[in-house]
């Protein structure tokens, strides 16, 4: 690995020597939490982020990722009606009050999901989706596997208590930013107040969209084991933090605890962004290739959160492999970049290609080969 520091890539405040005051974390009233900067990734707050919890209607962030997705590669379209199994109409808790007489558009099932955390709904999307729910919540597990969950296990799509359902506050809330980043088209339904379906009118639980207009999202859980659990996401100034708070005592302690996490996160820290996606951020040499050079940078937006005022301390280290050999494909990871503030790892983001570069010809190898022979013996 060739390393070497990058100067000046990204303009900062002036350099300040002395470590800015971090504020401690609000006492929490709850089993478990976690706070997330949306932007860089980065864990805010935790407190047993990886212990097994019961999410409850939480449950649901994962059947509504399953059915954006299902809609994205039409196998569901938002105006195809369906209709309620028995199954689905007799499942207990929350409802949206389907009719097994009038089937319903996806739209409105989605809104019942989301808004009014409707059971009935949750069951009559996972059988349109994979025939029945079982298959569903299997899929469901396996999503969480692609999504990095690595302790989530999913056994029904409405959180229904069930001892071998289970997740984590970490689990939440990396498929909370998941569905914030994958599918924006839909995350608006999560700020839905309220929603009327067969002439009865529900609330959204989530009472941070009544109180912060900072808060859009996203969705409240409740059984008797689980107590009262919450995500919130809201947004100021260009960032974004997202809560899991689970475990509370009421709908009031869910709601109060949620917002002491939200405005710490947004009070307290700054995420600059470092790098665009997309945007050279060097050039480094290719052997072997049509061409001698190549232009690396980042996938995506590169971010990295710090207690305000330390953004002028963050620093930059960038590794690239020697030699590089062609074919080269664009997006083929050719370094690592780390962002570190007093020696603590903030972001590791992989450095990549950003344009292909095909191989050369006989005579530009063999020169290459040489060239590379008495560079690197």
């Amino acid at each position: 690995m060739n390393r070497f520091v990058v100067a000046a890539a990204f303009a900062l405040p002036a350099v300040s020597f002395a470590a800015a005051f971090v504020p401690p974390v609000p006492q929490i009233a709850g089993k478990a939490y976690y706070l997330l900067d949306y932007n860089s990734g980065q864990p805010l707050a935790q407190q047993d982020p990886d212990a097994r919890v019961e999410p409850a209607s939480l449950t649901k962030l994962m059947t509504a990722y399953l059915t954006f997705k299902a809609l994205r590669e039409h196998r569901l379209r938002l105006d195809q009606q369906l209709t309620v199994s028995e199954r689905g109409w007799k499942t207990e808790g929350s409802r949206m009050f389907l009719d097994p007489k009038r089937p319903a558009p996806v739209s409105e099932l989605i809104k019942g999901m989301i808004v009014q955390s409707g059971n009935d709904a949750c069951v009559t999307l996972a059988e349109a989706i994979a025939g029945s729910e079982d298959v569903f919540a299997q899929m469901m597990t396996s999503q969480a596997r692609q999504l990095g969950m690595m302790h989530t296990q999913f056994k029904n799509a409405t959180g229904l208590p069930n001892p071998e359902h289970y997740t984590t506050v970490h689990d939440l809330a990396i498929l909370s930013a998941a569905i914030i980043h994958d599918y924006p088209e839909f995350y608006p339904t999560y700020s839905i107040k309220s929603f009327t379906y067969n002439n009865i009118t529900q609330p959204n639980r989530n009472l941070l969209l009544y109180r912060d207009p900072n808060v859009d999202g996203m969705k409240t859980g409740f059984t008797d084991r689980a107590g009262y659990n919450m995500i919130a996401s809201s947004h100021r100034d260009g960032r974004r933090v997202v809560s899991v708070v689970v475990g509370t005592a009421s709908p009031e302690a869910r709601a109060e605890e949620s917002a002491k996490l939200l405005n710490y996160g947004l009070q307290f820290f700054e995420t600059p962004k470092l790098y665009q996606a997309g945007k050279p951020l060097s050039v480094i040499p290719v052997y072997k290739g049509a061409s001698s050079k190549l232009d690396i940078g980042f996938a995506r937006d590169v971010y990295a959160t710090v207690v305000k005022g330390e953004a002028g301390r963050i620093k930059i280290d960038l590794s690239t492999r020697q030699p590089v050999l062609a074919p080269v494909k664009a997006g083929q990871v050719v370094g690592q970049l780390t962002v570190s503030l007093d020696g603590k790892v903030l972001e590791q983001q992989p450095v990549v290609a950003l344009q292909s570069v095909d191989e050369g010809g006989f005579f530009s190898r063999l020169w290459d080969s040489i060239k590379l022979l008495l560079k690197w013996k």
